[in-house]
């Protein structure tokens, strides 16, 4: 209980903001993103592949912006404002959704959606770094993870019970999903202020250039190479509902199963915080890969939908292990000044990955079987924790 206590006193109130902004601003999103493949297909028309280059271009989109938007925010020493520009974006764009009639229009929507994510996640990323300290910086990730989590569950329960109670009225759900956006954005403009820390540099310089980068360091680009290699076997979900649905749950309960997934996310990604910051995030790390190895294995062989449901919780717990103890490593890794540039390559490395892991998963599971697919993510895991073990002693938190 004193340790608890202790970490809920310590954990700045920007990070608690910045976690209920990430939160709402979830909730909004996927109360569009929930529904939005079935109202292109069902209501507008659009074919599978229309849906795949909407998807592919808003993504790849956010992806090279997150290097610009970092780098900036170093450059002028201000996170803050690029923040509440990209959530801004990212609301205001909101009812093209809900007023498009072909799925021109919704690509348009959808892009500049994944303009605002692009610009807001390196800055908000190193907003968390600068607003603690080192030894709670697991804790920190952990929380927002968390909190971003349940907005992630949330949203396409809100979707589903709309969509129910309004006869399958997509455009109501989008004109809804304001509210939420609105109140992050509110949020985040009076909630946080700007650490002394951001705000301060002696000089600006360019942060893109190549002396700039070399002074990011080893220990850095040995966490974006690990996080990269690890995603190629990181393929989309789509294969893990797919592979769901082959084992023999019911189409309905098909996305339940995310949720299932999402809980145990935001359930385990701040206690396992805490307790990296009191043992260290290394090993922890090292373990969160280890056991996706070990899911997807799960997944090549599972026999029984009682096990999927299982491999769903446990894949949580993995994200919980993973995501934000590979964010707090990176901040512990790099200049304060670099903060925005090293989350933004970071994030474009795990982006540049995406395309081909599911080009790979796809073509496996089309030439070899759904065995081949998971066996392969299983593998690249392991490279990764094979990568990132023999640089060991560069990491002592």
């Amino acid at each position: 209980m004193q340790l608890q206590k202790k970490f809920f006193q310590t954990i700045p109130r920007t990070v608690w903001v910045l976690g209920f902004v990430s939160l709402l601003t979830d909730i909004s999103s996927e109360m569009i993103h929930s529904v939005l493949p079935l109202f292109l297909v069902s209501v507008l028309g659009a074919n599978i592949l229309t849906v795949g280059i909407i998807e592919g271009i808003a993504e790849a989109t956010a992806s090279v912006l997150k290097v610009f938007s970092g780098a900036l925010s170093d450059y002028l020493g201000h996170r803050k404002g690029l923040a509440v520009f990209g959530y801004g974006l990212s609301t205001f764009v909101k009812p093209l959704f809900a007023v498009a009639s072909t799925p021109t229009g919704v690509l348009i929507a959808r892009f500049g959606d994944r303009i605002g994510k692009g610009i807001r996640v390196a800055p908000r990323d190193a907003l968390v770094a600068d607003s603690t300290n080192p030894e709670v910086r697991g804790a920190a990730y952990g929380l927002r993870q968390s909190l971003d989590t349940i907005g992630a569950f949330l949203g396409p329960l809100v979707a589903f019970a709309l969509m129910a109670t309004s006869t399958n009225n997509f455009r109501l759900v989008f004109w809804l999903a304001l509210i939420p956006g609105f109140l992050a954005v509110a949020l985040l403009t009076v909630g946080v202020r700007e650490p002394r820390t951001s705000r301060t540099q002696q000089r600006r310089s360019n942060p893109l250039q190549w002396q700039a980068l070399r002074s990011l360091g080893q220990r850095y680009w040995v966490l974006v190479a690990v996080a990269l290699l690890f995603n190629f076997g990181n393929s989309s979900d789509a294969f893990l509902l797919l592979r769901a649905e082959q084992t023999g749950i019911s189409a309905p309960l098909i996305p339940l199963t995310l949720v299932v997934m999402n809980i145990a996310y935001s359930f385990s990604a701040y206690p396992l915080g805490i307790l990296s910051d009191r043992l260290g995030r290394f090993g922890l790390l090292v373990g969160g890969f280890l056991l996706y190895a070990l899911v997807y294995l799960g997944f090549a062989f599972v026999q029984a939908p009682w096990q999927v449901w299982g491999l769903f919780a446990l894949y949580g717990l993995h994200l919980g292990m993973s995501q934000g103890l590979l964010l707090a490593l990176v901040a512990n890794s790099i200049p304060a000044n670099l903060r925005g540039t090293a989350f933004g390559f970071l994030n474009l490395a795990v982006g540049l990955a995406l395309l081909p892991a599911s080009l790979l998963a796809g073509g496996l599971w089309q030439t070899l079987g759904a065995e081949a697919t998971f066996i392969a993510g299983s593998f690249f895991a392991i490279a990764a924790v094979l990568l990132l073990v023999t640089q060991r002693n560069k990491y002592k938190y």
